[in-house]
């Protein structure tokens, strides 16, 4: 599956961003989906989750009550709505297709990764 981030730029704090991530082919749909980020220096960190059908999401506790992740199966899309932003949140953003089913935090338990996309948060 390849997939292909999109959507970051630069906000300002408070303000809000969507991320979409296009998958290459409809067996995307076999795959739950995370949101992860990697700040300048720092390691790659779990943003969110969402199941195969759509009916469970998890978020890192940082980002819990601003950010929103969803999918479309038919389009073979995932989005992540970023409220509130603050600038904290400025990192390149990577979407990933779990291919293990032991847990969905772990980069590990990630095979498949879109190519990034930056979002800066100005103060």
């Amino acid at each position: 599956v390849q997939l292909q981030a999109s959507g970051g730029g630069t906000g300002a704090a408070w303000e809000s961003l969507r991320l979409s991530c296009q998958a290459s082919e409809s067996t995307f749909s076999n795959y739950a989906v995370g949101w992860f980020r990697q700040a300048p220096g720092r390691e790659r960190e779990f943003v969110a989750a969402i199941s195969r059908a759509g009916t469970r999401t998890e978020y890192a506790d940082s980002v819990k009550g601003r950010f929103t992740i969803s999918r479309d199966n038919a389009k073979n899309t995932v989005n992540l709505q970023m409220n509130s932003l603050k600038p904290a949140d400025t990192a390149v953003y990577y979407c990933a297709a779990r291919t293990s089913v032991t847990g969905t935090t772990p980069t590990t338990n990630y095979g498949y990764w879109g190519q990034g996309t930056l979002v800066t948060v100005s103060s």
